[in-house]
């Protein structure tokens, strides 16, 4: 089946490089049909599915659909027309074209097992947010009623895009740059963008992991250390109500495990803000080196060792989950913070930043326009069930906050029948604090709380490493396949330069202000700019792409189009569900507190500066992309209008 192309002026040869995303003579293509061929009967790049089953070449390792634009057949005739005098000098450049391609796809790898994928993804999904983030946004939110927007967002948004972008990475194989070449390379931007945001996560989001794997390093102990007021970091105003019943708990306590985590682990007083970080924790440095040599040795040889190390990572935090639950629910008081948690507030339903919260929650949970959804799936096989593997992991996802949501409050029911307060109270702390101050201690007051401790924080650092091995994948698959002549052989040496980086911008987290770095690296640089990175591969998936060619991808590998609910998302639903959380978050910016500190204004101002660093690629990548194609812009619009317009895809 030929490729279909009207070009804006006559043809010359081609003069593509490795690795360029190969648009022949700035030429605007429109493909109408999802096959590429080299040249009519041979070299073919990737045959059609039911080649694919007849063939041994191990180049048929699934790909196939709309490739990158080819101007093979431009000018080479298609079938039942006489080809043109250049017809046999493109067809040599089209076959040397299709051998260089063929060269980068090689032996793509694949996964070992089916499970090593799910595992991997529902790893991803699940991390530390489902933990801490989910119950404080539901019960702030109106405790069970929160549960029905939670519920609207995830079915028509969350979940959409997530099955849009396992489609996407399955059907074309490729990351989150190269993938552009073959949907529509004016949006390649994106690409780029998504990288310098998994750069940054990964500067902050280990640090967490770091903090947590010092507490595990300091649970092994008889005594837990924060659980008295008698260590060199406590103050006057230490309150250990645990060991004495008729104290006082007032508005200037502060309790055993709060100063533990303030004063040693953080060591905040010993800075005085954003503008004055103060020296670097050794200690914190050797726990990140220790995290960052186990994400090395876990991923760089690729998804056959990672989907290997998920087996651990990622089904142990349940195994925990339900001790604790268990454990939790057999505490004095459990009961008060499960009502707490649940106790529907029908009247929240009618605040728009309730939905507000909902959709963010369920973005920031499934975890959509990380790389990360498009690099795992692009090492699946080319007919795997992508859509039962969507609904399976979302719905897992979407569970396992749930059920986290009782194991926090049944402990923070305990903690307000100790202090004799009421849990709302008691469940002031929100984000890390809520982990490393409240549930610490009140791991600490339970019998065998050592044995508590260590699980509870290998829990967490487990749930760390599943989503660190996929983020860093995602940037790993996306260079790796942008750049296969330099890096393909070479996995190992590039993922040690990657993570030795990472480790190295990590650095202004792990001073004596870090926690306020991780707080405004986490609020205002990637948050705001991944929302927007998925807005735009929404619009330009449903709409430049096009849903219906989207859709038959699709077909071509599951054997069935996803119906007009999936359509009506992708085109609509999902991108205002996307436009909804942006305008909310210009609109009415956090104001960003930790602890006793206020972030002044220029720090705000700088937030956005490094947010913006990573979205700025998208403009100026398409204006990289235009100025390098000849023509001039109404030449373009005056070639388009003489197209026809449906579900082709269009390609500049």
């Amino acid at each position: 089946m030929d490729r279909k192309t009207q070009p804006l002026a006559p043809p010359k040869a081609s003069n593509c490089k490795e690795g360029d995303d190969c648009s022949e003579n700035g030429l605007l293509i429109k493909i109408t049909e999802p096959k590429f061929q080299l040249a009519e009967g041979a070299n073919q790049a990737h045959p059609s599915q039911g080649e694919k089953e007849e063939t041994t070449s191990p180049v048929s390792n699934g790909i196939s659909g709309a490739q990158s634009p080819s101007p093979c057949n431009a000018t080479g005739g298609s079938e039942g027309t006489p080809p043109t005098p250049a017809a046999p000098m493109t067809t040599t450049l089209c076959v040397a074209e299709g051998q260089q391609q063929l060269m980068e796809l090689d032996e793509r790898e694949t996964w070992s097992k089916k499970v090593d994928f799910l595992l991997s993804v529902i790893g991803y999904a699940v991390d530390l947010g489902n933990v801490w983030r989910f119950p404080y946004i539901c019960y702030q939110n109106g405790g069970g009623a929160f549960l029905i927007p939670y519920t609207i967002m995830a079915i028509f948004g969350g979940i959409p895009l997530f099955y849009m972008e396992l489609a996407l990475g399955q059907y074309h194989r490729n990351g989150c740059i190269s993938i552009w070449r073959k949907i529509c390379p004016i949006f390649k931007g994106i690409g780029y963008a998504i990288c310098i945001i998994g750069f940054y996560i990964a500067s902050y989001y280990n640090t967490i992991m770091a903090w947590a794997l010092y507490y595990l390093i300091s649970s092994f102990t008889s005594e837990l250390p924060w659980t008295s007021c008698k260590n060199p970091w406590n103050t006057n105003n230490c309150t250990n109500y645990f060991s004495n019943k008729s104290t006082a708990w007032t508005a200037n306590s502060t309790s055993p495990a709060e100063e533990f985590y303030t004063r040693h682990i953080l060591q905040v007083h010993r800075s005085k803000g954003l503008d004055d970080l103060g020296g670097i924790s050794w200690q914190l440095v050797l726990c990140l080196m220790l995290i960052f040599t186990i994400v090395y040795f876990s991923i760089w040889k690729g998804v056959k060792t990672s989907g290997k190390v998920v087996w651990v990572t990622a089904t142990f935090p349940y195994v925990i989950l339900f001790v604790l639950l268990i454990r939790g629910a057999t505490l004095p008081g459990a009961w008060r913070g499960v009502v707490y948690y649940l106790k529907p507030e029908w009247d929240k339903l009618f605040a728009t930043e309730v939905w507000i919260d909902a959709a963010a929650q369920i973005f920031f949970s499934l975890g959509p326009g990380f790389g990360v959804l498009l690099a795992f799936a692009s090492y699946n096989k080319f007919h795997n069930n992508c859509y039962q593997d969507a609904l399976v992991t979302s719905t897992v996802n979407c569970l396992t906050s749930f059920v986290s949501g009782f194991v926090i409050f049944t402990v923070l029911g305990y903690m307000a029948e100790m202090r004799n307060q009421e849990v709302a109270d008691v469940a002031r702390d929100t984000g890390p604090s809520l982990l490393f101050i409240t549930y610490a201690e009140a791991i600490a007051n339970m019998p065998a709380s050592t044995f508590f401790a260590i699980i509870f924080f290998l829990m967490l650092i487990t749930l760390g490493l599943d989503s660190t091995f996929a983020g860093l994948e995602g940037v790993i698959t996306a260079v790796l396949d942008e750049f296969p002549h330099i890096w393909s052989k070479r996995r190992e040496v590039f993922v040690l330069g990657f993570i030795v980086t990472c480790f190295l911008g990590a650095m202004p987290t792990l001073t004596f202000g870090g926690a306020y770095v991780v707080k405004l690296l986490e609020e205002y640089a990637t948050g705001p700019a991944v929302i927007a990175v998925v807005f735009l591969e929404s619009i330009a998936v449903a709409w430049f792409y096009g849903v219906s060619q989207f859709c038959s991808d699709v077909k071509e590998m599951l054997g069935f189009s996803p119906g007009w609910f999936w359509r009506i998302s992708w085109v609509a639903i999902s991108p205002i569900f996307l436009l909804f959380i942006i305008c909310s978050f210009m609109s009415s910016p956090p104001e960003l507190r930790l602890f006793d500190y206020t972030y002044p204004y220029w720090t705000v101002v700088l937030g956005y500066c490094i947010g913006t660093s990573s979205f700025i690629c998208i403009p100026t990548y398409m204006v990289y992309r235009l100025a390098t194609t000849p023509g001039t812009l109404k030449e373009v619009g005056d070639h388009k209008k003489s197209l026809t317009s449906g579900s082709d895809q269009w390609l500049i």
